[in-house]
């Protein structure tokens, strides 16, 4: 077959694509991904001949999951529209979220504050600035308590994107159920709860890397037991991307670091079938078409083949990888800003032409603020366009068995291996973070796009091309300091009414636990039942743990 398809393509190459260059050349000489990935000219039979249709491919529903882990893929049940939220007070996002599920939403995504994701109470010094502006200001149990006024927690799910301090957090959440009679083995959601990539990317970290993997792997063991339908982990290569990586950076660095997580768990004397299951992932949907659609199909038959053959899992759904899409936010820009809907289009057909179980789909205007309700109306509607009127969701797969494609997607899985070689080689994905190898990595691809970008070998639209003099401006959602003032009343208030003896204790048992081997997920629960705030409970880990100082990348 190999002769014959070289043959059929240096004949195609000579009788019809020469003579057609002399009438109209090429733009390029060679083209590539965004990522600078090469891309061949035709893509025939050959390239798939080292594929088995059976062992690599396979049907969707089967062993490695390449078309998807659903047989009848979205025929059966669409994907969740999740669209990211929060801003100001917990009260404000609280009426966001409801103007959103009244739209057609169906689930909940929760955006908090730096402040929060860094463990920090809106009264501290470094918090100032910075309460509700990029996300919900969440300082205590009573907060958690404001966001999901009104909202049945056992009727909906909520992801929540968090990390450094995502057990606290999570607990919250978990009283806040509790109080609304909702039996926590019901509830359902995610946590991100991905440390890794922090340190890898997004450098929303606390503690030092190992300390921080105990509060993960206590999460898992705690959840097995407590509250099984919760995904206790989103390993994000969303925020990989956003940095700079390439779209096999992305696939091999938060594959690796699902890896991590998983061999954590098993040394910690977690079965692998009982915790593995509820691992879901994150990852981004940037603006090259096939790339992103061979990268996931790629995701799926490497994380099937590592937990049957790398751990030995038993349960096929250990074996399947279930993931949540988010559209790029780095792809959108302040000029044009209109151009970021076609952008977002494109980028979500991705993901559900990709097979992703969840969406949410970037605003126009957020390369300039945080979305307007309008805007993020808009965003929900184009997944309901996608999955109403185009017609995509009635085929599982349709790319499955494309030339181009399909090796674009054994590529994907190559490189990607290639970089667990290099990882493995170190000791593990917290060996290579602690040496700033995936850091370093990360900081050459976004340098060599950057420089790609300049010498306009890669058109941003509106940007290195096709630029406007003046744009119009639009509405944009503006958080003043009055969601600051609010908070710091009502953290003045609760510190002024609780048990302080009562949260004394608590934070001590926190504490206690930190420094022993219990799991620290019952101390914590019930540092929030006192209303301990964030911060607190933060800082009393921060005295037994200290704080992480990253290296410089050089």
């Amino acid at each position: 077959m190999g002769a014959t398809a070289d043959t059929d393509r240096m004949r195609w190459q000579r009788e019809t694509l020469e003579p057609a260059l002399t009438k109209a050349p090429e733009r390029a000489a060679t083209f590539t991904t965004i990522s600078g990935h090469p891309i061949h000219r035709l893509y025939t039979p050959e390239d798939l001949a080292a594929l088995s249709a059976e062992a690599d491919i396979a049907e969707p529903g089967r062993f490695p999951y390449t078309r998807g882990i659903h047989a009848s893929g979205y025929a059966g049940k669409l994907w969740t529209m999740r669209q990211f939220a929060g801003f100001g007070t917990p009260q404000e996002t609280n009426a966001r979220y409801k103007a959103l599920l009244a739209a057609g939403g169906t689930g909940l995504s929760v955006a908090f504050d730096l402040p929060t994701l860094m463990g920090r109470d809106p009264d501290h010094d470094l918090s100032l600035g910075e309460v509700g502006k990029c996300g919900v200001s969440i300082a205590s149990l009573a907060d958690m308590e404001a966001l999901f006024e009104g909202i049945d927690l056992g009727a909906i799910t909520t992801s929540m994107t968090i990390n450094a301090p995502a057990a606290m957090i999570f607990a919250m959440y978990l009283v806040v159920a509790e109080r609304q009679g909702v039996d926590w083995r019901q509830i359902s959601g995610t946590i991100q709860n991905d440390i890794l990539k922090e340190y890898i990317a997004q450098k929303e970290f606390i503690y030092p890397p190992r300390p921080s993997m105990r509060l993960v792997t206590d999460t898992f063991a705690f959840c097995t037991r407590e509250v099984p339908r919760w995904n206790t982990i989103s390993v994000s290569g969303y925020h990989i991307r956003e940095a700079g990586a390439t779209a096999i950076q992305e696939l091999a660095f938060t594959l690796r670091d699902g890896i991590e997580y998983v061999q954590w768990g098993v040394e910690a004397g977690l079965d692998v079938d009982a915790f593995v299951p509820r691992i879901s992932f994150f990852f981004n949907a940037h603006s090259d078409f096939f790339e992103e659609i061979a990268k996931y199909r790629a995701a799926r038959r490497i994380w099937a083949r590592v937990m049957r053959d790398r751990f030995g899992a038993k349960d096929e759904r250990s074996w399947k990888l279930r993931f949540h899409t988010q559209t790029a936010g780095v792809s959108l820009t302040a000029q044009q800003p209109w151009n970021n809907v076609v952008r977002t289009a494109i980028q979500a057909l991705s993901g559900v032409l990709g097979g992703t179980q969840s969406l949410h789909t970037n605003s126009l205007d957020e390369a300039l603020a945080l979305p307007t309700e309008e805007a993020a109306t808009l965003a929900l509607r184009t997944q309901q366009v996608l999955a109403f009127e185009s017609g995509v969701t009635d085929h599982v797969d349709p790319f499955g068995g494309s030339y181009f494609v399909e090796a674009l997607t054994r590529e994907m899985e190559e490189g990607a291996i290639a970089y667990f070689d290099q990882i493995d080689a170190v000791g593990g994905m917290v060996a290579a973070i602690e040496r700033g190898f995936p850091q370093n990595e990360i900081a050459e691809a976004s340098y060599r796009l950057q420089q790609a970008i300049e010498r306009r070998e890669k058109t941003i639209v509106g940007v290195n091309d096709f630029v406007q003099r003046e744009d119009t401006p639009i509405p944009t959602l503006y958080v003043d300091e009055q969601a600051a003032a609010a908070q710091l009343a009502r953290l003045r208030d609760l510190r002024a009414s609780r048990d302080q003896a009562r949260v004394r204790g608590a934070l001590d048992a926190m504490k206690a636990a930190a420094e022993g081997r219990d799991n620290l997920m019952p101390p914590i629960l019930e540092a929030v039942r006192a209303y301990a705030t964030l911060g607190e409970m933060c800082d009393a880990l921060r005295e037994v743990w200290g704080e992480y100082e990253e290296m410089a990348v050089i």
